[in-house]
This record gives structure tokens, sequence and C-alpha cells, in this order.
């Protein structure tokens, strides 16, 4: 082997230095040229005519007797609406701004709607129209405002002159040349003084005058110089002797519920219900992780209808009593990010389905929270189903949606 000379070695090197130097001039020029095109851009967008504000939509109102639920008018917020009692919402129920500044949906309206149209009267009993209010005559086995209680547990008449324990005689004593007769508490005079009796006084139908104070939480009954309040099946009366509380049949293992099924309390009863998630369709299935959750399994890149599927659908029951007060809130959402990961910047929740729309808004409650509000009562017994969605996003990229499947159970009575 036979090896560079030192002069040699020198011109290797002189020629690898010049190499390197023309290459760091070419480098040189081509960061030139990028920053310089970097500047050109940046001070066209400077001059440019300065960002537009968010866009915003137009102020809606609340329709003639109905509600509306949300004040912010900017894009991707929704306002809902709703009707008050007696009357049915026509047009859309939740409307979102849109970025061309115009909302989406119809512009609601309030109608008026018929109080028998909705059968009101139970066991036979026939329904009369009246200005906002209805009247149920009932079969003579039924009493009540809905014909709902059997007539055995209505008040008796003002007086029953052939039972003997409603009707005694008076305590009579001679004062002055004068007689002069009274009656135990709970009875009155009925007659002439000489032949008099004293016979109960209803209290019940005494009280149930309209305007009158309430007895009794349920039903009254009559019973000789008094009177005593009694509670529907299911429920117990509490020690004021008045007022009725509901019997948990769950807690108290009074339930009948199979094995696999879970018990649910509800006002006066129980219900027995065994939660399944929704069959496979396609790419998109369920497994589920706990008695009231299913969780999607996981997607295939390329599918989109997957991805949009809910990804956790959750089951929720809840006992309500006849004709609660509104606005009423129910049911809340949130979300949470998962350690080390960004959670969602922005929440649309919207009534994905079910059988109480016109019944039920959703609105925003906080940043990462909505609720689920009874905007118009509800009168039992009936059982109402209704779906919520919430859809996260991150920096206006959908992220996943989140669906909880509502069941509500409707008690006959408003206690």
């Amino acid at each position: 082997q036979s090896c560079l000379s030192r002069q040699q070695l020198l011109a290797a090197i002189r020629q690898m230095q010049q190499l390197l130097k023309g290459q760091e001039t070419r480098f040189s020029e081509g960061l030139r040229a990028v920053r310089s095109r970097l500047s050109t851009i940046h001070a066209s967008l400077a001059k440019a005519a300065p960002e537009l504000p968010a866009a915003s939509c137009p102020a809606l109102q609340a329709p003639a007797d109905g509600r509306k639920f949300g004040t912010k008018y900017l894009v991707d917020h929704e306002v809902h609406f709703a009707c008050d009692p007696g009357f049915q919402l026509l047009g859309s129920s939740t409307r979102m701004c849109q970025a061309n500044g115009s909302w989406t949906g119809q512009e609601p309206r309030c109608a008026e709607i018929s109080e028998c149209s909705s059968s009101p009267c139970q066991n036979g009993g026939t329904c009369l129209e009246g200005l906002g209010h209805f009247k149920c005559l009932c079969p003579p086995q039924w009493t009540g405002t809905t014909c709902q209680y059997r007539a055995q547990t209505a008040p008796p008449t003002w007086s029953v002159t052939d039972d003997p324990a409603f009707s005694r005689q008076p305590r009579c004593a001679q004062i002055a040349q004068t007689q002069q007769c009274s009656c135990d508490p709970g009875f009155h005079m009925s007659g002439t003084a000489s032949n008099g009796i004293c016979q109960d006084l209803n209290e019940c139908e005494v009280y149930q005058q309209e305007g009158g104070p309430r007895l009794c939480a349920h039903a009254c009954v009559n019973i000789p110089g008094s009177f005593r309040c009694s509670c529907p099946a299911g429920y117990v009366l509490l020690g004021d002797g008045k007022s009725c509380a509901d019997i948990d049949e769950c807690s108290l293992s009074q339930d009948n519920c199979t094995s696999g099924s879970t018990c649910i309390n509800t006002g006066g009863g129980f219900q027995c219900v065994t939660p399944q998630c929704p069959p496979a369709a396609g790419n998109i299935s369920y497994v589920k992780t706990s008695p009231f959750r299913c969780e999607r399994n996981p997607c295939p890149a390329e599918s989109r209808s997957c991805h949009q599927a809910p990804k956790t659908i959750s089951f929720h029951y809840l006992p309500l009593p006849s004709k609660l007060q509104t606005p009423a809130p129910l049911f809340r959402m949130a979300t949470a990010a998962a350690p080390g990961r960004p959670g969602p910047d922005s929440l649309r929740f919207g009534i994905a389905g079910g059988s109480g729309r016109g019944h039920f808004v959703v609105q925003r409650s906080g940043r990462h929270t909505g609720e689920l509000v009874l905007a118009q009562s509800l009168r039992g017994p009936r059982t109402v189903h209704v779906d919520v969605d919430m859809a996260e996003y991150l920096e206006r990229v959908f992220q996943a949606k989140h669906l909880s499947k509502i069941t509500v159970f409707v008690s006959p009575y408003e206690f």
C-alpha cells in the first residue's frame, strides 16, 4: 500500500473546504430567500383588512304564551323554546346560530291545545272542556279530578242520617226557664230546639270548597265528629296525619325483579329495568361496561360513521310527581378530560329523540356542563323517554359524542 504524501493530503483538504464553503453559500442564499418570502407575506397580511368580529345572529324573542331558554346569539350557540301549559309548540324547539348569521329551523309559535285531547279522564269518565281547564264527569264508582279514585275513598255526603254513629242526641239544660241544647265538637244542631238532633259535620266536604285549605294530601275520610286522611297504595301516612310518603320497595326488598334486572323506585310503586346496548350495525358495536352504561368498541380509522356514533350510552331513570312546577332542572351532563390529554373547548347539547319532545329543553349550565329542564309539566301516570346527546369539539373539530337515554316515570299523584 502507498500512502498520500503530505502535499497531496493538504491539497485534498483544501478541495473539501472549498466544496463545503460553496454548499454553505448556497444554503445561506436559500435561507435568505425563505426569510424574504415570509417577510413579504407577513407585510401583505398586516396591510389587509382587520379580522371581522365573531359573527352573530339577530336576537330571538320568546313566542306568545311561551318561553325562551338561552341569551347568547353567537355562532354555534343554541336557543330553546317551550310553551306554557295548555299550549303546544309549532315550529322548531331548538335553533342554532349559523356562520352566515342566520338561525336554523323555523320560527316557533305556541298554539292553544284542547285540555281534553290527552284524554285525562280515567275509568270511563267524560271530559268537559272549559276555558283553560277541564272537568271530568265520573261514573258512580269513581271520583277525583280525573276519576282516579274509587268512590269508597271519597268523603261521604254532608250528613249520614241512616248511620246512628253520625247522629247523636244533644245535651240540654234548663236555664232560666229556657232549654239550652248543645252538640259535641264535630257535630252541628239540626232541627228545632224542641226536637233537634246533633248531626256529624262533614269536615271533608266543608274544606273541599274552592279556595279552602286542603285537609289531606290524598283522600279525606269523614268519621263521626272528625275526619282522617288516607294515602294510596304504595304510600304511608306521615306523622302529621295528612301527608303521604312514598314507600321505597326497592330498598326494602319488596320488589319482584328477577335476576339480571334492576329495581327502580317510583312514586307509589317500582319498575324492573334491564338496559340493553344497541345491536351491532356495520362496524359500530357496543359493549356493556356497567349495568347502566355501554361503550363503543374501537372504530376502524377510515370509518366516519363509526366515529360519529355515540362513544358512550348511559341509562338514567327519574321518578317525578304529577304536575311538577316548571321550569324544573332534572338532569345534568358534564365532560372531563382524560389525564394528560386536552379536554374539549366547546360542547353542544341537544335532544336526540324520545317521546317527550315539547316538554323538555336542554340548556348550557356551565362551560363544560348542560342540563335537561322540564319546561312543561307532565300529568301522570305516564312514562316518558327522552334522549340527550352531548358532542365534544376541540378547535371546532368534532371529537366525540355521548348519549344519555333518560326514562321519566310520572306518578299519578302530586306528592
